[in-house]
């Protein structure tokens, strides 16, 4: 992880935008308040079905694949070994700031009271930045060495085949349930629960191993999409050319719901086309008010997100966990004495856990606020 004094110019306003709306939508999304119900459309659907909130990831992925097209012109231009070297190092470090991250705080306190180190044994492995960690690598490696055609034909396997798997390798008559589906018993298999995420009904990881390949194909399509926009997206004809692309593909997602239900938690193809299909559309209509139309409000808001977003996604992360871990008193911690003392007694109900939300949003955005008035610009 390394400062730098200025980034990247070449890079459209728009996707500075979109991805700092997506860190500002991951933020609200992880840190709803207590004491009341969230909204629903801000909680993930519970196995099948689409909410806002599963939108947050793939189009996390879609913008980092779209960041990746306006760099990989220069990865080309490099050797072999000096591409690897990046690409392996990049991707270590993401994946090991994920796994630290739930570690974190490293430390726990004993039946005993004494304080030892949390064993390694109970530490989940996969999850969000290890995710984007794999997807990095993968891509990188399908754009350095093949043509943007091959990348589409072997999305196209990838999702087929994750397809094949589910239900050559999931239990049969029930290759879709949460506790008997390929990703599950792989995970199981390969991680031991111990190593999973066990905040869901039953010990499952909505970022296991098995379901990073299909979204391989979210990075892969946000990449095809931004060396799209660096040809002619700056026009009438490439906005309307990304809102059909983007429209076709959530048709298609639609059909193939049919027979392979949406969902983000097992990250079906379906998912990944239905995705992929808005996030293109955003796009569109963010390049039409902000690079044709020159709108820009809220841009100076969002882009702070955009331009530090690792770190910032990290910080609030790591935020969370610590306000979660200081009591208050014998029943709240930091976290929740706040959403419910404060927020809670102003605005009952789902809209004070909203408002806790934002206004922790708010909190990380003044750090990176900060860190964009000192022109510090960290890339993971």
């Amino acid at each position: 992880m390394n400062a730098i004094s200025n980034p990247n110019s070449n890079r459209f306003l728009s996707l500075d935008m979109f991805r700092g709306l997506t860190i500002c939508l991951m933020i609200v999304v992880n840190t709803p308040g207590t004491g009341a119900h969230f909204y629903d459309y801000l909680t993930h659907a519970n196995w099948f079905g689409f909410t806002l909130a599963d939108l947050v990831f793939p189009s996390f992925l879609f913008a980092m694949g779209n960041a990746m097209s306006f760099s990989m012109g220069k990865m080309k231009e490099t050797t072999a070994n000096v591409f690897w070297k990046k690409v392996i190092k990049r991707s270590v470090i993401i994946f090991l700031l994920g796994y630290l991250m739930y570690w974190f705080p490293f430390f726990r306190q004993g039946m005993d009271g004494a304080w030892e180190l949390k064993p390694f044994a109970e530490t989940r492995i996969m999850g969000v930045l290890q995710r984007i960690a794999l997807c990095y690598f993968v891509t990188a490696i399908i754009f350095y060495y093949l043509s943007e055609k091959a990348a589409i034909i072997l999305s196209v396997i990838l999702l087929l085949g994750y397809w094949a798997i589910l239900y050559l390798f999931g239990q049969p008559e029930a290759e879709l349930e949460m506790a008997t589906n390929a990703v599950t018993r792989f995970d199981l298999f390969v991680l031991g629960e111990g190593h999973i995420y066990k905040r869901d009904s039953i010990p499952f990881d909505p970022e296991g191993i098995l379901s990073t390949l299909p979204s391989i194909v979210n990075v892969v399509g946000g990449f095809i999409a931004g060396s799209f926009i660096q040809r002619i997206g700056k026009s009438f004809e490439g906005i309307a050319k990304l809102l059909i692309v983007g429209f076709l593909l959530m048709a298609l997602a639609r059909w193939w719901d049919l027979v392979l239900p949406i969902s983000k938690k097992l990250w079906t193809g379906s998912f990944v086309l239905y995705t992929v299909g808005i996030d293109l559309s955003i796009m569109a209509i963010l390049i039409y008010f902000i690079e044709l139309k020159q709108k820009h409000f809220g841009v100076e808001f969002t882009t702070v997100f955009g331009k530090n977003p690792l770190f910032i996604y990290l910080f609030s992360e790591l935020f969370f966990i610590t306000l979660r871990l200081i009591p208050v008193n014998s029943k709240m911690d930091a976290f929740e004495w706040v959403s419910e003392r404060i927020f809670q007694r102003i605005f009952p109900g789902s809209f004070g856990a909203f408002v806790t939300a934002i206004v922790f949003m708010l909190v990380c955005w003044s750090l990176g606020w900060w860190l964009n008035k000192k022109r510090i610009y960290i890339k993971i």
